[in-house]
């Protein structure tokens, strides 16, 4: 009975010290658990913060890259970059009307690169002839941008006086074109009239319109 009793008590006891032993847990748990779990939690977000921000700052470097990727594509004359001489295909025909005052030539730039391109104001533009080269003059205008798709052309016109004379005049060797923001021409072939009036040198007979000035088809 004794070691029953005490079996009890031990048992009663233990069951005491396991109750007290939850009932104390159980109040001590949350206030252990409560600063460890918004610590915890506070952790989690400031790894996710971390995380968040690693990856917003990743982003902004893929969009920079992104961006420089398309930068360094414009030079090649991407999407939106400005035209090169190389990618460009540039011919000139006689675009003179009969009863016109002027002749005129239009000059034809059709894109060959890989990715759009864009042409803006004025190509420049050499004369040469028996008596040396003549720059054209710009007429003024500002009809804005083009922008030329794989294959595609845009026309500019170059106007020069016609030899009505009866003299021999000034005989006309060639042209000279250079893309609008390029440095380098290209030798082209005059198809116009053969000669130029003789003037007093006062200035150059030549004018030359922006890209778009003049149109000729595909």
């Amino acid at each position: 009975m004794g070691n029953r009793g005490s079996i009890r008590r031990r048992g009663w006891s233990a069951t005491r010290s396991e109750d007290g032993a939850a009932q104390g847990s159980a109040p001590t748990a949350p206030a252990a658990s409560t600063p460890s779990t918004p610590s915890s939690s506070g952790g989690g977000s400031s790894a996710g913060s971390a995380n968040q921000g690693s990856g917003q700052g990743s982003a902004g470097t893929g969009s920079n890259g992104k961006g420089t990727a398309a930068g360094a594509g414009s030079g090649d004359s991407a999407k939106g970059g400005k035209c090169r001489t190389d990618d460009l295909e540039i011919t000139a025909s006689d675009s003179t009307v009969g009863g016109d005052a002027e002749g005129t030539v239009a000059v034809q730039l059709k894109n060959r690169g890989s990715g759009d391109c864009t042409l803006s104001e004025y190509a420049g533009v050499d004369v040469k002839t028996s008596a040396g080269s003549l720059s054209a003059k710009r007429t003024g205008e500002h009809p804005g941008p083009a922008v030329l798709k794989t294959g595609t052309s845009v026309y500019f016109g170059v106007n020069y006086p016609l030899n009505t004379s009866g003299g021999s005049g000034v005989r006309i060797t060639g042209l000279v074109v250079t893309p609008p923001d390029e440095t380098k021409p290209v030798s082209l072939a005059w198809p116009g009239a053969a000669t130029l009036p003789v003037t007093d040198g006062s200035g150059s007979p030549i004018k030359v319109g922006p890209i778009g000035s003049a149109g000729q088809g595909g």
